[in-house]
């Protein structure tokens, strides 16, 4: 390519030949940028001293393949700060850019055509916002539009519309708020019109940033300019579809950290922050397109009907002509003096002709390395036999028998070695098993490599020993141990290594037979690689069948581009070529790679009469030709195109044959040609006469493709496959063409199927794979009847095709690239062509791009992988994927899944460079992939979800619902705990009645019975208080209220304290007075921000008169930094209780009846609603001694708590229990575990505690951060078999898999399995169940999730698919009634029916405490009546759903034990598709989903799923959670996951019991306060 201004050819060669390098080290990533342009500069500037004003950059053209002759233009404004030559630089040898197996100029036209028509419809598709830190990102500048005249007029409705540029900015220093940055909506433009002169890329007028001009919601307002509606697009009819996505203006994101810049109404009218519900909104309208027909009337809802199945369409093609007849090749002559063997003609040229060159080498410059004469190849090859046979073991123990196995790793660039090896073998009566050169251990592929060597039995390999040194080795200089291979002995054979033969030593040459000759690898679709054997006849078969079809004459000379190894280069260039003395010249592919042209002359220089090649090889020379004025191809007879059977090869035949045909290269010399590792040559094209016409070709239709049907294609030319004849079928072969799946039956003339070979000249085996080689070398066809056509076996080729006139055979694809989508099938290598004609050049680094499918909700799912040029700007590559989108639902009419971009060279690679398709497809699954781009599309290709539940009207009253539950012989589902009792002693009836009482009877019959126990970090008791203690504590705070409060009696007064005695204290002192104390947790001093305006909430809404604290707290809440975050000035009273007089209170407040409020229990619910809930005295005491009845407790007793004592029932048990029943507690913050993990169980097990209570989030600590310590405690002499139960403490659904984990983990400290049990509460009741000393002891369940969508509850085995475990929520406390209801009808149900949990107690709070009037609203969830059954009893609603089951277990009384399993709340339920979802259970897929996913919620925000998820792993691994989060969700729950946030450890925010808060969750989503590493939207 010529340099601005500057000849290149003009330059000495060595000077060429050093640029040429430089190139190859920047497109191999061996040399940064920077250096790249220095060592160029130093080049340029050394031989051209007298230019001083040129640019030695590159020009930013591209000669794409695309266009071959037509540079396209690059409408890339330079931002600033990157610096011209690196924006403009591309590789010298620019044909390396896009991969040219698959250049079309007529699909890239097709492609662009396609592009345009989608450019008439406007649609926003949300960009993914990435943490600027995350990844490196193009700098904000470049993110200006593209130039918007660089298209011509011409372009028609390319014109790009004028982007929009909406800049909604508070500050204008900060870039951060271009929310809509523009980005082009069309950057293609056909290459026929438009060309850029050799010059700069025109100046681009940097925006400027305008003041806010408009809201988004206006911006994204005129984003979807036509029809609002497009037509349906998922049906697979053939008619003229309407696109599917289409990029309009792309919303940027923000970053962290600021204000709301602006507020906008969403669909639901709820002003919200901009950015994420816009991109969520745009994401709607992306998807408000009719997806498939209107539902049909009724659901059914059966287990097996999942599934919907997509109708077979009426217009689908089908094939209509005659059942085939085998095609027979023309009869293999017989010629008299071929030899017996292939070894026999190597012994007779070695003999008779030993002056005549067999091999010619070159070296990395293209230049002549060494040249081997048949004599050499002769007596080295009989050297190595007679060494491997006779002097590798001992006479008695040879290392080597006849027919033993031997790997041949010898790198490309050394045939010589490799020829001597192969034929020594073949001497030596040894099977060669050629294998490529392993780099490193961790080789992509090496393990199946291993596979292959074990499944042939190979223990030595052979070796030269310069490729010996460059094996990687252990420390003590041993070659290492491959990934997967079997233990391995290396013989070096170099000539100086080798023992001649003694003068009596002859090699067993016999007349070909049966047995295996060689055997040679192949890679699977799975990625197995397993090992076809050739046996000496079919190996001498194949080798006269090649050179009757080839025509090959004694002392030809052949140029060999192929990989000698395996395949047409080992056919043709090793066996064929020996056996007819012909030259060899070999060109390694290291030489291709620095001198593309290196072949072209050597078929100049030895006027060479055949060439075998690849596409890319003829791709190759044709940009590089440039250099060469004086290349002669006339002397070639035959050219044969290896790739021939890939139908994108006729471009690269037809644009090599334009340019060198001026150069004498005859049309009718280009062979194409089609193999298969199984059955060896296929068929090949052979040379035409001269002038003779060409053969003609076929245009085809994709469409009727997919469904194997051949249709030359009429309507619509830009999805037509243009496909070249590979000629015909091999001398002596019959051929047939057979359905790819079922059993093997004849196609029809129109149909497309697998081609099947019968010849002595194919592969007999897989190597030791009887089982496999069964169903591939030995099909027998059948016709339509299933009646087998005859006795003769034929192989499976693995080729598709079909046979078209003449008997010639077409081939269209590969059965390993097919992906059948919803019964269509499409192939691999069509959508690459597809993806690489959309320019690719800014995005997609040296055109690679790998296709592959996977299986996601019974279907396959397109996913493709390219690695991203290093220079790609976010932008360009967003574009980039959105527009493959198109072209390929256009072109293909098939919806992508998934499309990801990993930085260049990051994908696993074959020997050869190519992408090794199975790894990358193995990394894409386990999450090893680490995209720097991702787009899913979920939305578009998934059609085949179950129809949404129409919910039915209940018809059916529930009095009916009723009859019918008792008519089938259900019980009513309800369940009751013991008998409260009656309280027989007069003393204790005083203290039942007021808490406040019962302590001050403590007091005096009791005085030094100490209560409470507080530890510390360090299990130390920093405080303790007996009854006397607690009672003068109490007196002081109730005189200091009384004297400084001005309180009226029923003033709520709010209690803010550190989990310890100065809060109890607090409690009783409220009580004495005669105020109502509320808890509060206190703000957190290191995160005021967050935590003190929900202090100040509670204190707004429960109008607290006054607040009791501690000094330290007391000043935080008059410190600047809280009033930062609330108003300082408008605190009530403060009152700090720490240093008080002593003084006693002139009376103790003692209420008149017990239905007075005791206290407010103020809790912020899971979903984020703050209540405050009304206990009155009587509720306290008899909540009390249900506890004390269920547990046992009674003064003599110790237990041990570990819970936050603020609300709910780990408040009863830190302050209130201890004082009615007179047990001991031992309080442990669970703050302090924090500092030191074991102190909770190190306190269980030094106080011998029987009962314990904790959270979740204590439990999980432990679990956590004690797993790996088990042993240490051990030593230390921890011991847990004392405790007796261990409650947690919980309002939620039992985790079971944490309370397993827990057990499991302690067991060997000795804690008991039937230890640990859960409580259940609620706002209405917060004690419902919990596991005392009497019940029974919890049961477990199993559940099908798809009928608890359904609100059913299907019990099941375990283990069974789609289950879930639910456990028990502990035994109901005493004087406790549950039961079951529909929360719809309020009618009661039966036995373990799904619904919501009433509560009828004693203990149930008396109502919310509310100051906004709801009281109306919210009366009915404390006093509601059935609609039928006991119309006049009072229950409260939970809010929970859950179910009752009878067990078969015993309780107390001797009756059948009524077990309660809680399934979670009511409130929490996602209503999606009309099932109703619990998202713990879609959260417990997520995180099963990858090792670094730590924690996850979901929510729901207009109809779309939210998925958040941590990642604990480094950063590089976010963007792979997010196709593994789709694929789990889709699969387990039929759900379509629409966004997926990737957020660092611990942004879910988890409140004091270990739940997590979805909604509070759900507000910093949208308010954009996340920070997340990584959000996608998926489509």
């Amino acid at each position: 390519m010529a340099d601005r201004g500057v000849d290149l050819s003009a330059l000495p060669k060595e000077v060429r030949d050093q640029l040429a390098e430089l190139d190859l080290e920047l497109s191999e990533g061996d040399i940064t940028q920077k250096g790249y342009e220095k060592k160029r500069a130093k080049l340029m500037t050394s031989c051209i001293p007298h230019l001083p004003n040129v640019d030695l950059s590159l020009p930013d053209v591209q000669l794409s393949p695309g266009h071959s002759a037509d540079p396209s233009p690059s409408p890339e404004a330079p931002g600033p700060s990157t610096s011209s030559a690196a924006r403009h630089h591309r590789a010298h040898r620019s044909g390396g850019a896009r991969d040219d197996r698959y250049r079309s100029d007529i699909h890239t036209e097709a492609v662009q055509a396609a592009l345009a028509k989608h450019k008439e419809e406007k649609m926003a598709l949300p960009m993914p916002t990435k943490r600027r830190s995350a990844f490196v990102q193009s700098p904000i500048e470049t993110c200006t539009p593209p130039d918007t005249s660089s298209a011509s007029e011409d372009d028609g409705s390319l014109r790009r519309k004028a982007a929009l540029s909406a800049v909604l900015a508070q500050s204008l220093q900060s870039p951060d708020y271009w929310i809509n940055r523009s980005v082009q909506s069309s950057s293609t433009s056909s290459s026929a019109s438009s060309t850029l002169s050799h010059g700069e890329p025109k100046p681009q007028p940097q925006p400027q940033p305008q003041p806010a001009i408009s809201l988004l919601a206006d911006v994204l307002a005129h984003t979807r300019i036509e029809n609002s509606i497009p037509p349906d697009v998922t049906s697979s009819t053939s008619q003229d579809r309407g696109s599917r996505v289409d990029l309009a203006p792309v919303v940027r994101g923000m970053s962290r950290g600021q204000s709301r810049s602006s507020m906008m109404d969403t669909a639901d009218g709820v002003p919200v922050n901009s950015r994420v519900s816009t991109k969520i909104q745009q994401l709607l309208n992306t998807l408000k397109r009719p997806k498939r027909p209107p539902l049909s009337e009724f659901f059914l809802d059966d287990s097996e009907e999942i599934v919907e199945v997509p109708q077979p369409d009426p217009n689908t093609p089908k094939p209509e002509g005659r059942q085939i007849i085998p095609v027979k090749g023309e009869p293999l002559g017989v010629v008299s003096n071929w030899p017996p063997a292939l070894q026999a003609a190597l012994a007779r040229w070695g003999a008779t002709q030993a002056k005549s060159p067999a091999l010619t080498a070159l070296d990395i410059t293209g230049k002549p390395l060494y040249t081997v004469t048949y004599g050499k190849l002769w007596s080295r090859s009989l050297k190595l036999a007679y060494t491997l046979l006779n002097k590798l073991g001992t006479k008695t123990e040879p290392v080597l028998q006849p027919g033993d196995r031997v790997a041949l790793v010898y790198p490309n660039s050394d045939p010589g070695m490799f020829w001597v090896a192969f034929y020594g073998c073949l001497l030596a009566e040894v099977i060669p098993v050629p294998i490529e050169v392993p780099l490193s251990r961790q080789d992509a592929g090496s393990q199946q490599i291993g596979f292959l060597l074990g499944s042939c039995g190979v223990s030595l390999a052979l070796t030269s020993e310069v490729c010996l040194k460059g094996l990687p080795k252990t420390p003590n200089g041993e070659i290492i141990q491959f990934k997967g291979w079997p233990r391995m002995k290396w013989v070096v054979t170099d000539t100086k290594y080798l023992t001649k033969p003694s003068k009596d030593w002859q090699p067993h040459i016999p007349t070909a037979n049966t047995d295996t000759a060689y055997i040679e690898y192949k890679a699977s679709k799975e990625g197995t690689v397993m090992g076809v054997a050739v046996s000496k006849i079919s190996m001498l078969t194949h080798c006269q069948a090649l050179t009757q079809a080839c025509n090959y004459c004694e002392g030809e000379t052949l140029v060999n581009v192929l990989d000698c190894k395996k395949d047409m280069g080992l056919w043709h260039g090793v066996l064929t070529s020996v056996m007819n003395r012909i030259h060899t010249i070999s060109v390694p592919y290291a030489v291709m790679k620095a001198c593309p042209m290196s072949w072209v002359q050597r078929v100049h220089i030895h006027k060479a009469r055949v060439a075998l090649v690849k596409c890319r090889d003829l791709h190759w020379a044709m940009m590089a030709h440039k250099d060469q004025r004086d290349t002669n191809l006339s002397s070639i007879r035959m050219l044969i195109v290896a790739d021939g059977a890939n139908p994108w090869s006729v471009s690269s035949c037809d644009a090599f044959l334009n340019v060198f045909q001026s150069h004498g290269l005859k049309p009718e010399v280009i062979c194409p040609c089609a193999t298969s590792p199984e059955a060896l040559t296929v068929a090949i094209r052979r040379p035409g006469a001269r002038g003779a016409p060409l053969p003609a070709r076929a245009i085809l239709s994709m469409g009727g493709l997919s469904h194997s049907v051949i249709r030359v294609n009429t309507e619509d030319k830009n999805s037509a496959l243009t496909v070249q004849d590979v000629g015909h079928i091999m001398p002596g072969a019959l051929m047939c063409i057979v359905k790819p799946d079922g059993p093997s039956q004849l196609c029809k003339t129109d149909e497309i199927g697998e081609i099947v070979i019968n010849s002595r000249a194919g592969g007999t085996m897989y190597y030791g794979l009887p089982g496999v080689t069964k169903n591939t070398f030995e099909v027998i066809p059948v016709n339509q009847a299933g009646a087998p056509i005859g006795e003769i076996p034929f192989s499976r080729t693995g080729l598709l095709g079909f046979v078209g006139p003449g008997s010639l055979v077409f081939v269209v694809g590969k059965i390993d690239g097919l992906l059948m989508v919803s019964g269509r099938r499409h192939n691999a290598d069509d959508l690459v062509a597809t993806a690489l004609a959309v320019e690719p050049v800014k995005t997609v680094y040296r055109g690679r791009i790998a296709v592959f499918s996977v299986t996601v909700f019974y279907d396959e799912r397109i996913v493709i992988v390219a690695e991203q040029r290093p220079d790609a700007s976010e932008e360009d590559s967003f574009q980039w994927m959105s527009r493959v989108l198109q072209a390929i639902d256009s072109i293909h009419q098939v919806g992508l899944y998934c499309l990801a971009l990993v930085p260049a060279n990051t994908l696993p690679k074959t020997p050869l460079g190519g992408i090794h398709i199975c790894e990358t497809k193995q990394n894409f699954l386990e999450g090893n992939l680490h995209p720097c781009n991702i787009l899913m599309c979920p939305h578009t290709c998934v059609t085949n979800l179950p129809k949404p539940r129409q919910k039915q009207p209940v018809d059916v009253g529930p009095a009916s619902m009723l009859v019918g539950n008792l008519v089938a012989g259900k019980r009513i589902a309800q369940a009751t705990g013991r008998e409260l009792g009656v309280v027989e002693d007069q003393d204790l009836i005083r203290k039942h009645q007021f808490l406040s009482e019962a302590l001050q009877w403590r007091a005096q019959t009791d005085p030094d019975h100490v209560l409470y126990v507080l530890l510390n970090a360090k299990g130390v008791a920093v405080c303790t208080a007996t009854c006397s203690q607690l009672h003068k504590r109490a007196e002081k705070i109730t005189a200091t209220i009384m004297e400084r409060g001005g309180l009226n009696t029923g003033d709520n007064v709010v209690l803010l304290y550190p989990p310890g005695i100065d809060l109890i204290a607090a409690f009783y002192g409220c009580l004495y007075a005669g105020v109502i104390p509320v808890t509060v947790r206190p703000p957190h001093p290191q995160n005021l921000a967050a935590t003190l305006p929900t202090v100040r909430m509670i204190i707004d809404v429960s109008k607290a008169a006054c607040i009791l604290t501690t000094q330290p707290l007391m000043r935080i809440l008059r410190s600047r930094e809280a009033a930062a975050s609330v108003n300082i000035k408008t605190w009530p009273t403060i009152i700090d209780t720490d240093d008080l007089p002593r003084k006693r209170p002139p009376h103790i407040y003692k209420p008149p009846t017990a239905e007075m409020l005791a206290y407010l229990d103020f809790s912020v619910s899971t979903t984020g609603m703050l209540t405050g809930v009304k206990m009155s005295h009587a509720a306290v005491s008899t909540l009390c001694r249900s506890i004390k009845l269920q547990c046992e407790l009674y003064s003599s007793r110790q237990i041990a708590i570990c819970l936050d004592p603020y609300c709910g029932l780990g408040f009863v048990l830190w302050c209130l229990s201890s004082i009615y029943s007179g047990h001991q507690s031992i309080l442990i913050p669970p703050l302090e575990l924090e500092s030191s993990l074991p102190l909770w169980l190190s306190t269980l097990s030094q106080y011998k505690i029987r009962d314990t209570f904790c959270s979740y989030s204590v439990m999980e600590l432990c679990t956590k951060g004690l797993g790996t310590q088990t042993e240490m405690l051990k030593a230390r002499g921890l011991n847990l078999s004392c405790v007796r139960s261990c409650v947690v403490i919980a309002e939620e659904r039992p985790r079971l898999t944490l309370t397993q984990a827990f057990s499991k983990l302690f067991k060997d400290l000795g804690l008991s399995s039937r230890a640990v049990s859960t409580a259940f509460g609620s706002r209405v009741n917060l004690a419902i169940c919990l596991q005392g000393t009497a019940g029974p002891d919890p049961s477990t369940v199993y559940v099908d999730m798809k009928s608890l969508r359904h609100d059913r509850v299907r019990l099941v085995e375990r283990g069974a698919p789609q289950s879930i475990p639910l456990m028990e929520s502990g035994t109901i406390l005493p004087g406790v009634r549950v039961i079951i209801v529909n929360p719809e009808t309020r009618g009661p149900l039966g036995d373990s029916h799904l619904g919501e949990i009433w509560v009828n107690s004693p203990h149930s709070a008396s109502g919310y405490y509310t100051i906004y009037g709801e009281e109306s609203l919210q009366a009915d969830h404390f006093n509601t009546k059935l609609s039928f059954g006991e119309p006049q009893t009072l229950w409260a609603r939970t809010g929970y759903l859950g179910f009752i089951k009878r067990t078969e277990l015993l309780d107390a009384s001797g009756d059948r034990h009524d077990a309660l399993f809680v399934v979670g709340s009511l409130d929490e339920t996602l209503e999606l598709r009309g099932l109703r979802y619990h998202p713990i259970d879609i959260e417990t897929s997520v995180s099963r989903a990858h090792r670094s996913i730590a924690e996850s919620a979901v929510f729901t925000w207009t109809n779309l799923l939210v998925v958040v998820a941590e990642l604990s792993g480094s950063e590089q691994e976010a963007l792979d959670l997010v196709p593994l989060v789709t694929n789990v969700v889709l699969e387990e729950h039929h759900l379509i996951v629409g966004v997926v946030v990737i957020v660092d450890p611990g942004v879910i925010p988890i409140n004091s019991r270990g739940e997590k808060q979805r909604m509070h969750l759900r507000d910093s989503f949208l308010a954009d306060q996340l920070d997340p590493i990584y959000v996608a939207y998926n489509m």
